[in-house]
């Protein structure tokens, strides 16, 4: 490869790679997330549609919901009629650009004519100059960064992929219910005409999302416009910009870990705790009930939520403070578990439930045995792994690490299924376990 090669890759790199990465990972200057709890806020791109369009309008306004549309100015200029609609019924309206060209393929000059064009048309039509912007594909170039003084530009923290025909409304829905967190900012589409979507996409998309804003509205959640966002742009507070990419890096692994795990919130009201129905491999437990967890017996591993962690860590000022929020957030988690064992016909014969964990200050009282992990390949590795999260996620960082160094070791939480349920099931009924 020439100098040629790598001066065009290290331009690229400078232009448009770093500058998207320094958005999306570290959230700089963009708003992607919201702090409040049971909230949401339903954006939409690519519109309006003449198809479309009208049905996720008449489906918002069944149910009373406010969203926000990033549209096309060349669009919102063939159908300006959806546009004064949008905004009579209460929705934001903000930019996507004039027509759907990723910006790291136009020069600065370029995307800035193709903005204004895009602003001058919905201000034609609504008689307000819209002030959000979210540029196609989530994609900016160096220069995006100007635009900041005059559009606040919004990213999303969930996306479901709903240009894609296949799978339907199942994937659609699965992917918004398994991926959701409190204040999540979700990117729909309602028009398939850009380049990479099929063409009835945003069909399926109008049914899952019909069964999801049911479910949570069941769930007493509250959808907001973008406007409505906090002002901390959906990063931590106060948080060193050094530290926010391994923060960034960490959060992106737990979320495949946790795709890749199959793991599944305990709650789906509160996500601390997540699980997994797995066949044990340790060494046997040996519980104060008398049960005994043995290799090859089916448990449930316990996971904690390590992006929660970190927000709540966030806002305490030692290690014993964030672990007593941990243990009366478990607390409360620990019946819905116990309710779980007993409605669900997967985990109903399970023998007994385990995690690992450096927090081990208080689970005795739960019920919970804690016992030493054994020394050996798995405990080096853990214990690397949990001070590696230690390190990130805690609001003292490295000076924890060096804090009492002999409390910082993995220990095995375990405790019965029957225990569990013993003490937290409202029904008297045990859980029959498969020997």
């Amino acid at each position: 490869m020439g100098p040629v090669f790598w001066f065009i890759l290290i331009a690229l790199c400078i232009y448009t790679v770093i500058p998207t990465l320094l958005v999306r990972l570290l959230g700089w200057g963009v708003y992607r997330r919201g702090e409040m709890r049971r909230t949401a806020y339903l954006t939409f791109d690519d519109g309006p549609d003449p198809e479309y369009t009208p049905k996720l309008l008449d489906l918002l306004r069944q149910y009373g919901v406010k969203a926000t549309f990033f549209v096309l100015g060349a669009k919102a200029q063939e159908h300006p009629e959806l546009i004064r609609r949008m905004r009579g019924e209460g929705h934001l309206i903000g930019i996507h650009n004039y027509s759907h060209w990723a910006n790291a393929l136009m020069s600065p000059g370029k995307v800035r004519r193709q903005i204004a064009a895009a602003a001058r048309v919905i201000e034609e039509i609504t008689g307000e100059r819209p002030v959000y912007y979210r540029p196609p594909w989530g994609i900016i170039n160096l220069f995006d960064f100007g635009l900041l003084r005059e559009f606040r530009m919004v990213l999303w923290s969930l996306i479901p992929g709903d240009w894609r025909s296949r799978g339907g409304k199942a994937r659609i829905q699965r992917r918004l219910e398994s991926r959701f967190r409190d204040g999540a900012v979700i990117v729909l589409h309602d028009s398939g005409q850009t380049l990479g979507a099929d063409e009835d996409a945003p069909q399926y998309m109008l049914q899952a999302l019909e069964e999801f804003i049911g479910g949570m509205r069941e769930r007493q959640y509250t959808f907001l416009r973008v406007d409505e966002l906090n002002r901390e742009k959906g990063k931590p507070s106060g948080l060193a910009w050094y530290r926010r990419l391994p923060v960034a890096l960490w959060l992106k692994w737990e979320a495949v870990y946790h795709a890749l795990f199959a793991l599944e919130p305990v709650d789906p009201d509160n996500r601390l705790l997540y699980y997994r129905v797995c066949t044990y491999h340790g060494r046997s437990i040996l519980l104060p009930d008398g049960e005994e967890i043995r290799k090859g017996d089916r448990v449930i591993e316990l996971h904690f939520n390590n992006e929660m962690i970190f927000h709540i860590a966030g806002g305490t000022r030692s290690m014993m403070q964030l672990a007593v929020q941990l243990i009366r957030a478990v607390q409360e988690l620990l019946p819905k578990m116990a309710e779980r064992l007993m409605s669900d016909a997967v985990t109903r014969d399970i023998k007994g439930i385990y995690g690992i964990t450096m927090i081990n200050r208080g689970p005795k009282q739960f019920g919970f045995t804690v016992t030493d992990l054994p020394k050996g390949l798995f405990y080096i590795v853990s214990k690397l792994y949990l001070r590696l999260l230690l390190l990130v996620i805690h609001p003292q960082g490295k000076q924890r690490l060096e804090v009492k160094k002999e409390l910082l070791t993995p220990k095995v939480l375990a405790i019965s299924a029957k225990e569990l349920q013993r003490r937290y099931s409202a029904s008297p009924e045990y859980i029959t376990v498969s020997e």
